[in-house]
């Protein structure tokens, strides 16, 4: 039963972590407005702090590597809530608590871009620690066969944060402000955290690391190509996906209420595909299963480009897109842990770091290009991406019987 419920919690901090990531999306317009900067330049917060998510990660997976599981992610998600709070100057005390003196000089200038990109900048290089830990712990936890589906579950927490999180912080900010949504996710994050130190048990720790454990990952020809699929898939979704609200506005002419449906829809459909990829994996093999999650998500941001400007046609395109995207990532992430058991903290946190890289790729190639007005040129490049991706697991695909040798 305990196993039962650490899965459920590991799985909510992804739910934290991922709209400690993704939450200005949902609020771009009224996050630039407040702080008296332009849409590409608030998409830039996501592009910033995917750079420094993608160098922490694998320098937090070595640093870490001797530290219990249950310490180290409850304290993750304690400066993440300090670091959301922090934000908002009517949670200031509580920050204070936590991070002190830059809870202090947060409060001076909360309206302050700059001041906010020092804060998220600052919030996740400690964030880095938890999607790659919070899937190496729970491979910890289960049996060797059951890791794919357990990984997968984990992950799920990424689909609820776009599912209910980010139509949650549209309408929040619709409503309360934008400096209410960073006071609501700092109380979610902190009860998380006392969740995480209830459930999980004590003493777990990984397979210890060294600089040379990332070496002999950078010789593995078969860790490097599951890595670069994640880069492409991850630029070409996140071209799009960081925009989407504005996109659909210019587009279509549609609103706040609209972009909170189309987040509400993509997240649910995700965390859909999500549970059928971590119930057929184990009969389907992971591969195969990546495969299919991968050509509905290019089907889907395909039909996003073709019918760029009708609502039906992107609502389609969206459906298609969304199923395949949270399994693709933990289809990733089973793939690494099978490719090296003993390096799954290392090569999960790098698989996790490239997916960052792409972030930033993706919100910067997707922002420069909205900045210059070229709304459906959007879409396809990151359709593009995406196929890429899938023509490299073509290319590399392997047959169970050499991966037997």
């Amino acid at each position: 039963m305990r196993k039962y419920f650490s899965r459920i919690v590991l799985m909510l901090g992804n739910v934290v972590t991922g709209l400690s990531i993704l939450g200005p999306a949902g609020m771009l317009a009224d996050l630039a407005r407040g702080v008296h900067v332009g849409i590409h330049d608030t998409g830039l917060l996501v592009t910033y702090g995917a750079v420094v998510l993608c160098i922490g990660s694998p320098i937090m997976a070595w640093l870490t590597t001797r530290v219990d599981r249950r310490a180290l992610l409850v304290a993750t998600l304690v400066i993440l809530a300090a670091g959301q709070a922090a934000v908002d100057r009517r949670a200031l005390l509580v920050a204070t608590l936590v991070i002190l003196a830059a809870g202090q000089a947060a409060s001076a200038l909360t309206s302050n871009y700059y001041v906010i990109l020092l804060l998220r900048i600052g919030m996740l290089t400690i964030g880095a620690i938890y999607t790659p830990q919070a899937a190496a712990t729970v491979a910890l936890i289960v049996h060797d066969r059951e890791r794919p589906s357990a990984i997968a579950f984990v992950f799920l927490g990424w689909s609820v944060a776009i599912a209910g999180g980010l139509p949650l912080v549209t309408l929040i900010t619709t409503h309360f402000g934008w400096q209410a949504v960073y006071g609501t996710l700092a109380v979610i994050a902190a009860i998380v955290a006392a969740l995480l130190f209830v459930v999980l048990p004590k003493g777990l720790q990984g397979h210890p690391l060294s600089p040379q454990s990332f070496v002999t990952i950078a010789r593995s020809k078969r860790i490097l190509l599951i890595l670069l699929v994640t880069l492409l898939q991850t630029s070409g979704q996140f071209t799009v996906f960081i925009y989407l609200a504005p996109l659909l506005h210019a587009l279509t002419g549609a609103g706040p209420a609209v972009a909170g449906a189309f987040f509400a829809f993509y997240g649910v459909v995700g965390l859909l595909g999500n549970v059928l990829a971590s119930g057929i994996v184990t009969k389907l093999e992971t591969q195969k299963t990546l495969a299919l999650f991968m050509a509905s998500t290019l089907l889907g941001m395909t039909l996003w480009s073709v019918g760029a400007g009708w609502l039906v046609a992107m609502g389609a395109g969206i459906f298609f897109w969304a199923f395949g995207f949270a399994a693709i990532n933990s289809m990733q992430q089973a793939r690494l842990v099978a490719a090296a058991p003993d390096l799954a903290s290392a090569s999960v946190a790098l698989n996790t770091s490239v997916l960052y890289v792409g972030q930033a790729i993706g919100s910067g190639i997707g922002g420069l290009l909205f900045a210059h007005e070229y709304f459906r040129l959007v879409g396809y490049v990151g359709a593009a991406f995406v196929t890429l991706a899938c023509a490299l697991l073509a290319a590399t695909w392997e047959t169970v019987k050499r991966r037997q040798c």
